[in-house]
């Protein structure tokens, strides 16, 4: 078995209980996007987030931007669907990204109920949960991971 095969089967054993295929950690991401040009990163943050706090370094190919919420103001994005039909196919497999976690999983569950059949969530996100501090990027996340990413 590949790399590829290996991690997209523990990431859909992760799924039992999901509406959408799986899960996958921030370093399962980043090697899936190293072995495969077909799989995508949907990074669902805002345009505003990946200006002033950084994006994910990988092929552009291979990444797409698509709001879950707009900015300001945080309203769900109605063209969000569309967006997604511009970049992907329903066979495609697709990695949902945003801040933590949260947002990627209902752009992942979404996008299944859609007809896309591969989606899978980044767990803990681009910059992962909050410390005590309230300061995010220590505790998981592809930054913590020491992942490439472009920062602000």
């Amino acid at each position: 078995m590949s790399d590829t095969t290996d991690i997209l089967t523990t990431a859909r054993q992760r799924a039992v209980s999901l509406p959408y295929a799986g899960a996958v950690t921030p370093a399962e991401a980043f090697t899936l996007l190293q072995a495969d040009s077909g799989i995508k990163v949907i990074d669902v943050r805002t345009q505003a987030e990946r200006d002033w706090v950084g994006k994910i370094h990988v092929p552009e190919a291979q990444h797409f931007s698509i709001q879950w919420t707009l900015y300001p103001g945080g309203a769900k994005n109605p063209d969000f669907l569309q967006q997604l039909a511009q970049c992907a196919q329903p066979d495609d497999v697709l990695l949902f990204l945003c801040r933590s976690g949260v947002r990627s999983r209902y752009a992942a569950e979404v996008a299944t109920a859609n007809g896309y059949q591969n989606c899978f969530d980044i767990l803990e996100g681009f910059e992962g949960d909050r410390n005590d501090a309230g300061h995010r990027k220590t505790i998981g996340g592809w930054c913590r991971a020491g992942l490439p990413w472009i920062g602000a």
